[in-house]
């Protein structure tokens, strides 16, 4: 049973070894676990805020906040014609949620969330699950944000599993499973804390932040 496969236990577990699972379909029962080859990873001193991201940054129109509402992340990441997002995976990722391994990045126009992340956390380990954006910057906002606040609290290591023209495009880079795999043992056995920086940081701040790293 897919219910039995995703248990708390044994999605962490899968995790620390280098292993997230995948559903074929929305509809479907069946899960599969995937170990690529080359994986995709932002370097967290290396992520790129283009001239046009940094400009939408600065109008600071858009409202920030972690955690605040997971099922909608979630379903909104989900809401798209092909999806690996069961309704298995979406119950197993809320538990992860509640326990506190599961962590959003919300961006709101007003009241309406119009993009998000939502990310699994062990040690100083962040892995990337999935995102969506009703606009044409929110998930690039949502990401700027997110790798501020991964850099402030301690993170290592911010797997996107694989890497897409979009993830490119912000300096996320491929590399080897053994690379990975040590880079992820290192950071598992160490402290970070999502929840730590403050909420929201000014958006300058992430842009000189950037600048003063990459």
């Amino acid at each position: 049973m897919a219910s039995d496969i995703l248990s708390t236990e044994i999605l962490l577990e899968a995790y620390r070894s280098g292993a997230f699972p995948m559903a074929e379909d929305r509809n479907s029962s069946e899960l599969f676990w995937v170990n690529p080859q080359e994986r995709g990873v932002v370097p967290l001193d290396r992520f790129h805020i283009s001239r046009s991201l940094a400009r939408q940054l600065r109008k600071e129109q858009h409202q920030i906040k972690i955690n605040h509402d997971f099922d909608a992340v979630i379903a909104g990441c989900a809401a798209r014609d092909d999806t690996w997002i069961s309704a298995d995976i979406q119950r197993a990722y809320r538990r992860l949620f509640e326990i506190g391994h599961v962590h959003t990045t919300e961006v709101y126009d007003g009241t309406r969330l119009v993009g998000g992340v939502y990310g699994v956390s062990i040690g100083a380990a962040y892995f990337g699950e999935s995102m969506f954006s009703c606009t044409t910057s929110a998930s690039k906002i949502a990401l700027a944000y997110l790798v501020d606040r991964l850099r402030l609290a301690g993170f290592q290591l911010f797997d996107t599993q694989f890497i897409t023209p979009h993830l490119a495009s912000l300096g996320a880079i491929e590399i080897s499973r053994d690379t990975y795999l040590a880079a992820l043992s290192v950071a598992l056995n160490q402290p970070a804390d999502f929840t730590a920086p403050a909420v929201p940081p000014r958006a300058q701040d992430i842009i000189q932040r950037n600048t003063q790293t990459s």
